[in-house]
């Protein structure tokens, strides 16, 4: 199956837990770890975060996570090894999920045809506009990768439209303005723009920024395809002893996947 197909075939199952963690915080054995633990835990679709220096839509906690990674002496291709490792013992999809930068960096052809090597399903790019992201998506479609389009609550029906334009997969919906880490507390029910968007764009759509707790996932999952959390994954594995770190992760990732079940 190429990519996109395992990322289809992910979301026809019920709904899908989504969850992110920055590769490299604090080293590459370590994510390695969470990843494992991640799977046990239930994820559907696992984000792999690829730490930059200027991670603009990226909130405390997701700063501080790429800071600690960067301190680290590693490249794309250590990311990628890492990637082709995970994929040797498991078969849930992975996205790698990152700026622009590094990705124009390492070569748009050359991350596709690499990624694909290392068995990643696809790339979700943070700072791409889906109307500028043409060579990124003919890049990846070419290796059979999907490309995540991100929308957001102020998102028009004409960027919705580009956006199903190079969605092969499912679309990410950020559910406000602003940066990761945000409270969903008090926030307008999103539920009806869900709904509007996921018609528009013909595909799964999953919600993130925000979800913190399973009610949290329970809640966005009315509505959505799956859900994204990940400020408060990466803040538990900081927060925690390091030889306990995986069993955390995965205990929270299984309440995040029973709540959405």
């Amino acid at each position: 199956m190429t990519g996109v197909e395992r990322l289809r075939a992910a979301f026809q199952s019920g709904k899908v837990l989504v969850p992110y963690l920055t590769c490299g915080d604090p080293d590459l054995s370590t994510t390695s770890q969470l990843l494992d633990a991640l799977v046990d835990g239930g994820a559907g679709v696992i984000e792999l975060g690829i730490p930059f220096s200027d991670p603009m839509a990226d909130g405390p906690v997701l700063q501080l996570a790429a800071e600690r990674a960067l301190k680290n002496p590693f490249s794309m291709r250590a990311i990628l090894q890492l990637v082709t490792d995970y994929s040797s013992r498991h078969t849930t999809p992975l996205i790698l999920f990152g700026y622009y930068n590094p990705f124009f960096r390492y070569g748009v052809e050359a991350l596709a045809r690499d990624a694909a090597a290392a068995g990643a399903c696809g790339v979700l790019c943070v700072d791409l506009p889906p109307e500028e992201a043409g060579p990124l998506h003919s890049a990846l479609s070419a290796e059979g990768l999907a490309l995540i389009p991100l929308i957001t609550p102020v998102s028009g029906s004409s960027r919705v439209d580009a956006a199903r334009g190079i969605c092969d997969a499912f679309g990410y919906y950020v559910s406000a303005t602003g940066v990761t880490g945000l409270s969903l507390t008090g926030r307008t029910p999103i539920a009806d723009r869900v709904a509007e968007v996921r018609k528009q764009l013909d595909r799964p759509l999953v919600v993130g920024f925000g979800v913190r707790t399973p009610a949290d996932a329970k809640a966005m999952a009315q509505s959505a395809d799956g859900v994204v959390v990940g400020s408060a994954l990466v803040q538990l594995a900081h927060d925690t002893a390091t030889g306990d770190r995986p069993a955390a992760v995965r205990n929270f990732a299984r309440s995040l996947s029973h709540a959405i079940a």
